[in-house]
């Protein structure tokens, strides 16, 4: 199976709960280990994840988190769930205001995705895919106080427009923002879900150097520029099913946002030296064509249907 990131497991205390106010952090992690019993679960109480590029820069940051949660766990705890959660913790499902905490879980591939667009096949922001970026839009609204407020837009600020001179300045920033994120308990990872995709090479007519990506998985640009048919290795059909028809617009700039598109953008599209070719321009090795066109300079064939 590949795997990647599947989702993060967001856990608030309630503002109007004295018990989680006072005792947030005993809170969150009664909760972290509840969830412990998920088979998809590890806790991990920092925004990033061994999934994450960056990682290696806050591993320690990362181990002295656990080590925060280690104390008597709470009892008695209401806590509120949502989404797919509620259905594995039905226990969980509080309907009252009074709750002590709340548990969320966070799509990854959809937090990369509503921050992310491409143009001409490359994908932009350049930090959309790190960790301390999907900390930021996970947990800056947990900041309240003035000055922590200040600082956290200060770090993100001057690490999007590169305002360091260094790449140990760089670091050194985003371990802030991350620090002044997780500051407090009254919001926190307390871990992620891993998605597990089942793959088989073994068929004589299949595919084989499958590319994948650690945070969307096989539905990435990576897959499709990597992809070889085995049968056909230079020009072939590679038919591909998604769950959801094409509603977006067919427009590299502000459409294509549908699981639909994010195929097809990435397929169409040619960002020179993806990797190294014998042709001029370096091909990305792969292209969509409707069905009937003719495509030149393509290793790959998509069909798809004109409308």
């Amino acid at each position: 199976a590949v795997e990647s990131l599947g989702s993060f497991i967001l856990v608030r205390a309630n503002p109007s709960s004295p018990r989680a106010q006072n005792d947030a952090c005993a809170v969150a992690g009664t909760v972290m280990r509840a969830l412990a019993s998920q088979d998809d679960f590890v806790a991990h109480p920092y925004p990033v994840t061994p999934f994450h590029g960056d990682y290696l820069h806050h591993a320690d940051l990362a181990a002295a988190a656990r080590a925060r949660f280690a104390q008597t766990p709470a009892d008695n705890l209401k806590i509120a769930v949502l989404g797919r959660l509620a259905q594995l913790h039905p226990e969980w499902s509080v309907r009252d205001a009074d709750w002590d905490v709340e548990v969320a879980e966070v799509d990854a591939a959809e937090l990369v995705a509503s921050a992310m667009f491409s143009m001409n096949g490359w994908l932009a922001p350049p930090w959309v895919r790190t960790g301390w970026f999907q900390a930021e839009r996970l947990l800056a609204d947990n900041a309240s106080e003035p000055d922590r407020m200040q600082r956290i837009q200060s770090d993100a600020q001057r690490l999007k427009r590169g305002d360091y001179t260094s790449l140990v300045e760089r670091i050194n920033l985003e371990r802030e923002l991350v620090s002044l994120l997780t500051a407090d308990c009254r919001k926190i990872v307390a871990g992620y879900t891993i998605k597990r995709e089942y793959v088989n090479v073994e068929f004589s007519a299949g595919i084989e150097n499958i590319g994948y990506d650690s945070l969307a998985g096989l539905h990435s640009p990576i897959f499709i520029r990597t992809v070889k048919l085995k049968d056909f290795p230079w020009n072939g059909w590679l038919a591909l099913g998604i769950d959801a028809n094409p509603a977006a617009a067919w427009n590299p700039i502000g459409g294509m946002t549908d699981p639909f598109g994010s195929w097809v953008l990435p397929s169409a599209t040619r960002p020179c030296c993806h990797r190294p070719t014998r042709r001029a321009g370096c091909s990305t090795g792969s292209q969509i064509c409707p069905r009937g066109d003719e495509c030149r300079g393509a290793r790959t064939f998509l069909p798809v249907e004109q409308h």
